[in-house]
Parts: structure tokens; sequence; C-alpha cells
């Protein structure tokens, strides 16, 4: 069976060419490797470029967007498989049950929140998949320092920090992932966490 990566990011592009640039090529790397993205479902923004470069690479894109979206005119009907669900907490669960592994390019408030979600239930032992954050040009550079204050400050422990892997490259932090998902996981003492 094919790795599934979920895909979190932004529903605009961004101020940043590099922006897009990353979702392409990100894109054609997870396509080119024969592996399947699920994703929101959108068409537009950076969603929409990491689709449409999967699709061309020759891969399998699965989308799940709510009906709210849908009727807005912003799914991809061009997709493998498009799901469209009731709410928001639907589209998350079948993501994350379909995913072998997730990665947050840059996006807004939707995407801080999925990939917020995904670490947290990783942190709790709902799923031991790998997480990778694709910081384009520094953009999560802030998020990182704040996130070692929380470290500083007790509120995260050194262990659920280092659950996320991030790299400014695609093709690395892919590498990074797919060695992950090589090795068996599980049995993770959860009482250091």
């Amino acid at each position: 069976m094919s790795t599934t990566i979920c895909v979190y990011c932004g529903s605009r592009e961004g101020a940043q060419p590099q922006h897009a640039d990353a979702a392409r090529t990100l894109g054609r790397l997870i396509g080119e490797r024969g592996w399947r993205l699920v994703y929101g479902g959108g068409k537009v923004g950076l969603m929409g470029i990491v689709a449409d470069a999967v699709l061309a690479a020759g891969g399998e894109v699965i989308g799940v967007i709510p009906d709210t979206l849908m009727r807005r005119e912003v799914g991809h009907r061009g997709l493998t498989e498009l799901h469209v669900v009731q709410t928001m907490h639907q589209r998350k669960q079948m993501m994350a049950e379909r995913a072998d592994a997730f990665i947050a390019l840059p996006g807004g408030i939707g995407t801080l929140e999925e990939l917020f979600e995904a670490w947290t239930w990783r942190q709790l032992g709902y799923h031991d998949e790998p997480i990778g954050l694709l910081n384009v040009g520094g953009y999560y550079d802030p998020l990182l320092q704040f996130m070692q204050c929380t470290v500083d400050e007790g509120f995260l422990s050194p262990a659920q920090m280092s659950m996320i892997d991030v790299d400014d490259d695609a093709s690395r932090l892919l590498d990074t992932l797919a060695a992950k998902l090589a090795v068996p996981r599980g049995g993770e003492d959860l009482s250091r966490i």
C-alpha cells in the first residue's frame, strides 16, 4: 500500500512566491515517490497548488472538504477522490485516519490549528505518525521560538518538542519522515512526555 502524506497548508498563496514554489515542489516529490496526498480538498491557494503538483507527477490525491466550503465552489473537482463531509471535525478526522505522516506548509489559523491538533494527538498517544514542518523561508521561525519558550517555561517537554521534524527542504523532510515510517514505532513511554 502506498504511503499517504497529510498536508496542511494555506487556502491562500501568501505574500511570498517561495510559498507557492515550496507547495509545488512538495507535491511533485510526493507524486514522484509514488505516494498519495490527503489534504483539505480545496482548489485555491497552496492547497490547490500542492494537489495539482501531486496529480501532475502521477500521484493520487484524496481531498476532504466540508459541504459549506464545497458550496462556495472552492472544492477541487479533479482529484482521485473527493469526500464531502458535514463538519470540520469530520474533515480532520478523515484526513488523520488516512495519513501515514503529516506535513505543514505555511498557512494561517486553520493550518496552525490542524498542526497543533495532530501534534497534541501524537503526544497523547492517539497516533504515532511522524509530523514535519516545512519551514519555507523561515516562515515558522517565530512559532518555533515561541514553542521553545513553552519548553523553557515548563509547559512543554523536550520530548514533546522533538515530535516535530523541521526542515526548509522538502526532499530532506520527506526523507526524514520516510525513515521514521520504515522504523517500527509505538511503545513510547508517554509518562516521560
